[in-house]
């Protein structure tokens, strides 16, 4: 049994952050056309990058830049891409000791940026193969997971997963990125163990929409989580709705607006910080440095407003160029 957090025997986590979930190159098109000319046509764009993808892997970079100790568990393929991910993670001062590289190859995306819209393919490799045993248990102080239906195997074990780290008294939050199924399930078990969840707009409302109700009392043997509700024709929630159905679960929930800035709702109060103007060069992984500063802010100590702003200006700060890290701020820049 491991010693309570209480205890002034226990040895202090060794880092600060841990993140739990995806990484993959990123092949970033800029200027993509909105139609791809199939029949072995050539179309030109107007430029492209090679580099590290992945919520958690940007997210685990943002936050190492933050001047955050920071480790990241994840799975690769024991292949050209799992090794351009870890160099990379490792050059911007990510442990990757607890990454696990397995036979199955690496994930890859491609990003067809077109202004500020862009798509994303993804070949999943190794994501689903990620499971709760994977990851080390009493790392951190605070314990990220990214990509939640990328990964089901982990999705499966996580409530059991964070209830541990809680108890042993690290913090957690959550960002699930899309669901490529659409059908947004699985979340009501496991928002209860969730300290921070940080959804962008459409998916906080398409997640709200899927939700029932929790029930008022504390999730129990007696009162278990509400389950998942059928998909309704009724009108859709607003954001500010759908943060506050989603916090009714437990968390402090903070919605990336885009071009509104961020919305969070914690414990009946909904704080709003409006967008830092900027001409984006690049808007891939601008959420994931927001989640980077959000959590770095709050293990600062820092007000709901304050941390709200720290993750807006991190996320508008990384759009600054080409792909989703190469401008990430430090701490001094915020």
């Amino acid at each position: 049994m491991r010693p309570s957090p209480s205890d002034p025997s226990a040895p202090a986590p060794a880092f600060d952050l841990l993140v739990i979930g995806d990484v993959n190159p990123d092949v970033v098109l800029s200027g993509a056309p909105r139609r791809l000319a199939y029949g072995q046509r050539e179309q030109l764009v107007s430029g492209g990058d090679l580099v590290l993808g992945g919520s958690g892997a940007i997210t685990a970079c943002g936050a190492a830049r933050l001047g955050l100790r920071v480790a990241f568990a994840g799975r690769v393929g024991d292949d050209a891409a799992g090794r351009f991910v870890l160099d990379a993670l490792s050059a911007r001062g990510v442990d990757v000791t607890h990454c696990v590289v397995g036979p199955t190859p690496t994930a890859m995306t491609v990003v067809l940026a077109d202004g500020h819209d862009r798509a994303i393919l993804t070949s999943p490799g190794c994501l689903p193969d990620l499971t709760a045993d994977d990851v080390p248990r009493g790392l951190a102080r605070h314990v990220h997971v990214s990509s939640y239906f990328l990964q089901p195997a982990l999705a499966a074990g996580l409530p059991g997963l964070l209830a541990e780290e809680r108890a042993s008294g690290a913090s957690t939050s959550l960002d699930t990125n899309d669901d490529p199924a659409g059908t947004w399930d699985g979340l009501a078990g496991v928002l209860p163990e969730v300290d921070v969840f940080l959804p962008n707009a459409a998916e906080a409302v398409a997640i709200a929409a899927r939700l029932a109700t929790p029930h008022p009392h504390p999730p129990s043997a007696e009162h278990p989580p509400s389950a998942e509700q059928p998909p309704s024709a009724e009108q859709p929630p607003s954001v500010e709705e759908a943060a506050a159905r989603l916090g009714a679960f437990g968390p402090l929930v903070a919605v990336k607006d885009g071009a509104e800035g961020a919305l969070a709702w914690e414990a009946g109060r909904s704080v709003r910080v409006p967008a830092v103007p900027m001409e984006p060069v690049d808007t891939v992984g601008a959420g994931d440095s927001f989640n980077a500063g959000l959590i770095a802010a709050r293990l600062r100590g820092l007000d709901l407003r304050e941390c709200l702003r720290v993750a807006v200006t991190c996320g508008s700060l990384s759009t600054r160029a080409a792909g989703g890290t190469a401008a990430q701020p430090t701490w001094k820049e915020l």
